[in-house]
C-alpha cells in the first residue's frame, strides 16, 4: 500500500510539474524591451519637463541654500541641519552648475525617473499578489508606473527645485518598499532589514513625512500576509517579521521624538500654530484628501499657492460632508475587502501616506500639491483596480490608456512651461485665486525681477488692496518705483516701511536711492540709522563705503569695506568695491 501510494503520489505530482516547465512565466524575460521601455519613458520624461529645465528659482528656492550668499562653502557646512540627504544633493548639482539652474532641474528629473521605476516594481508585485496574470500584470503596471512619471499632478514635486524634498524622500520610501516586497522569503532575514532601514534613514533623513513607512508595511504584511498568501488578513507576516519591525519602530520613535521641536512650534508646521488648532485643520484636511483625488482623476485646477479656507468647524465649507464620507468609504473598503482587494488596499495606502501631512499636524497651507506625490501609490491601484473590472476588448483598453497618457503628457507639458517662466506661473496663480494675497505678491516680484517696473508696481498696488500694506511689500513696491526712476514715490514707500518695522535693509536702500540723486548727507544719515539698528549688516558698510568712494574719502571707504567683509566674507560687491579704494589709496601717495 505504501509503494502505490508513493506511485500515485508521483503521478499526482507530474501534470503539475509539466505545465510550469512550459509556462511563459517560466521561460527567461527578454530584457531588451524592458530596456527600450525605459528608454522610451525617460526621453519622454525629459522632453514634457523639458521647458523648465532652464527655470528661475521661485518662491521657496530662494531662500535654499544655493541660492543665498555664501552658497560656495564646504559640504559640511551644505549638510549642518534638518534634511542633510536633501542637502547633499543640492551641494551635488550645486557643484555640478553652480549658480544655473539646470542641475537642479535634470537632478529633479533624474529622481522622478527612479521613483517612476520603483512604482512599477512595486504595482507588478502587488498584481501579482492580487492574482493578476502575465501578460496584463506586465502592462498594467507599466501603464501605472508611466502615468505616475508623466501625470501634472507630480510637475510640483518635480518642476519645481523646492519640490526634490518630496521626490527624493518618496523614491528612498519606494526604494525600501521595494526591497521589502520583492524579500526572498515571507520573514525578513537581518540583511533585508538591514536595507530597509538603512533605505528608510535616508528617506527620513530627505524629509519627515517618510516617518509613516513603518505602518505602510504593517499594513501590507495584515493585508497580503505573505507568509500564508491564503489566510490574507491577519498578523502572521507582522509576527514572523519582527527582525524588521523593531529597529523600524524604534527609528520611527526617535525620529518623532527629534522632531518634537517642529511638531511643538515650529514656524509654518506644528502644533503651535496661532493660525488654527488641530481639530480645525483635521476639519479642513477632510476636504483637502478630496483636491487631491479630483486633481488625479482630473487636474484642471493645479496652483503652485492653493489659497484653501479653513474649517474652524465641522459646519464650515461642508467638512463634516467630506468626514463623512471618507468613513463611508474606510467602512466600505472593510466589507469589500475580499472583493476589491486591490482599491480597498490603494484606499488605505492613500490615508495611510497621505496622514503625516493631512491628519492633525497642522501645517501653514492646508493644500500643496507636492504632497501627493508620495501618496500616489494608492489612487494608481484603485485605478488600475478599476481597469481591470473594466469589460472591454484588449485594444479598445490599450488605446484608451494610450490616450489617458497622451493628455497627461501634454497637460504636464504646459505646466512645465509655466515653470520656465515665473511671470507666467504667477500670472496662472492669479488667475485661479484672485484673492490670493501671496500669489499676488510673487507676481509682482517676478514682474520686477524681469525688468517690468511699470508692471511691478501696478501689482504691488493690488497686493495692497487684497491684504493692506506690510514692511516687505512697501519696501518691494519702493524698489520697483526706484526702478522706473521715481524717487519720491521710492522713498515714501521706503520710509513708510521703516516707520512701520525699523530695519537696517529698509534704511540702507533709503540711502541708496539718495545716492543716486548725489544726496550725500541724507543717504550718511539713512545709514547712521541702519548702523544703530543693526550693528552687524555688512550692506550698510558697503553702501556707506562706496558713497564715500565718490565723495573722495577712499581711506574711510575702505575702513567700512573691510568692516562689511568681517560680517560677509563672501560679499563680492564689498571686496570689488575695496579693491578700487585700495587703488585710490595708493594713487594718493
Amino acid at each position: 500500500m505504501k509503494a502505490k501510494s508513493r506511485k500515485s503520489g508521483r503521478r499526482s505530482v507530474e501534470p503539475a510539474a509539466i505545465p510550469a516547465k512550459s509556462s511563459p512565466a517560466a521561460r527567461p524575460r527578454p530584457w531588451l524591451p524592458y530596456l527600450l521601455a525605459a528608454l522610451v519613458a525617460a526621453a519622454l520624461t525629459l522632453w514634457i519637463y523639458g521647458p523648465s529645465m532652464y527655470g528661475p528659482f521661485l518662491f521657496d528656492d530662494t531662500h535654499l541654500k544655493f541660492a543665498l550668499p555664501g552658497a560656495d562653502s564646504s559640504f559640511r557646512d551644505w549638510i549642518h541641519g534638518v534634511r542633510p540627504v536633501l542637502m547633499a544633493s543640492y551641494w551635488f548639482s550645486y557643484r555640478w552648475a553652480g549658480e544655473t539652474t539646470y542641475a537642479y532641474h535634470f537632478g529633479n528629473v533624474a529622481i522622478h525617473l527612479a521613483a517612476g521605476g520603483l512604482i512599477g516594481l512595486i504595482l507588478l508585485r502587488l498584481l501579482d499578489w492580487s492574482g493578476v496574470a502575465d501578460p496584463k500584470r506586465t502592462w498594467m503596471a507599466a501603464f501605472g508606473a508611466a502615468l505616475f512619471l508623466l501625470h501634472p499632478l507630480n510637475s510640483e514635486a518635480v518642476a519645481y527645485l523646492a519640490g526634490r524634498s518630496e521626490s527624493l524622500s518618496t523614491a528612498f520610501t519606494l526604494a525600501a518598499y521595494a526591497v521589502f516586497l520583492y524579500r526572498p522569503k515571507a520573514a525578513a532575514s537581518w540583511l533585508v532589514a538591514a536595507a530597509v532601514f538603512l533605505l528608510f534613514g535616508a528617506a527620513l533623513l530627505s524629509k519627515e513625512q517618510t516617518m509613516i513607512l513603518p505602518a505602510l508595511l504593517l499594513l501590507t504584511d495584515f493585508w497580503w500576509n505573505p507568509a500564508s498568501p491564503e489566510k490574507p488578513f491577519s498578523f502572521q507576516s507582522i509576527r514572523a517579521n519582527w527582525r524588521l519591525y523593531a529597529p523600524l519602530v524604534l527609528a520611527g520613535a526617535a525620529a518623532l521624538y527629534s522632531f518634537r521641536g517642529v511638531i511643538a512650534a515650529g514656524n509654518n508646521a506644528g502644533f503651535g500654530l496661532k493660525d488654527f488648532t488641530w481639530y480645525q485643520y483635521f476639519f479642513t484636511e477632510c476636504r483637502a484628501l478630496f483636491v487631491y483625488v479630483l486633481e488625479f482623476v482630473c487636474p484642471a485646477w493645479l496652483n503652485i499657492d492653493w489659497h484653501f479656507s479653513i474649517s474652524h468647524s465641522l459646519a464650515e465649507h461642508g467638512a463634516v460632508f467630506a468626514l463623512v464620507a471618507w468613513l463611508g468609504l474606510l467602512a466600505a473598503a472593510w466589507w469589500l475587502r475580499r472583493r476589491f482587494r486591490l482599491a480597498a488596499f490603494g484606499l488605505l495606502v492613500y490615508l495611510v501616506m497621505m496622514a503625516p501631512t493631512s491628519s492633525i499636524l497642522p501645517i501653514a497651507d492646508a493644500v500643496a500639491e507636492r504632497r501627493a506625490y508620495f501618496s500616489m501609490l494608492g489612487l494608481l491601484l484603485i485605478l488600475l483596480e478599476l481597469l481591470l473590472r473594466m469589460r472591454l476588448a484588449p485594444r479598445t483598453l490599450g488605446i484608451a490608456c494610450a490616450l489617458v497618457l497622451t493628455a497627461a503628457a501634454a497637460v504636464t507639458h504646459a505646466r512645465a512651461e509655466l515653470y520656465g517662466d515665473e511671470v507666467a506661473l504667477w500670472t496662472d496663480s492669479v488667475k485661479k485665486e484672485p484673492s490670493n494675497y501671496r500669489a499676488h505678491f510673487q507676481l509682482a516680484q517676478a514682474e520686477f525681477d524681469q525688468n517690468h517696473c511699470d508692471l511691478a508696481v501696478e501689482e504691488f498696488r493690488r497686493t495692497a488692496s487684497i491684504n493692506g500694506l506690510s514692511h516687505d511689500l512697501l519696501i518691494d513696491w519702493g524698489l520697483a518705483y526706484d526702478c522706473l526712476n521715481r524717487p519720491e514715490q521710492a522713498i515714501e514707500k521706503l520710509r513708510q516701511a521703516a516707520a512701520m518695522e525699523p530695519s537696517a535693509y529698509a534704511y540702507t536702500q533709503i540711502a541708496v536711492v539718495y545716492a543716486k540723486r548725489n544726496e550725500f548727507p541724507q543717504a550718511l544719515d539713512a545709514l547712521r540709522i541702519a548702523e544703530q539698528i543693526e550693528p552687524g549688516y555688512a550692506l550698510t558698510y558697503v553702501t556707506r563705503g562706496k558713497i564715500r568712494l565718490k565723495l573722495g574719502q577712499p581711506r574711510a571707504a575702505a575702513d567700512d569695506l573691510r568692516t562689511a567683509l568681517t560680517f560677509d566674507p563672501t560679499n563680492e560687491e564689498a571686496k570689488e568695491a575695496l579693491v578700487m579704494a585700495e587703488q585710490s589709496l595708493r594713487g594718493h601717495r
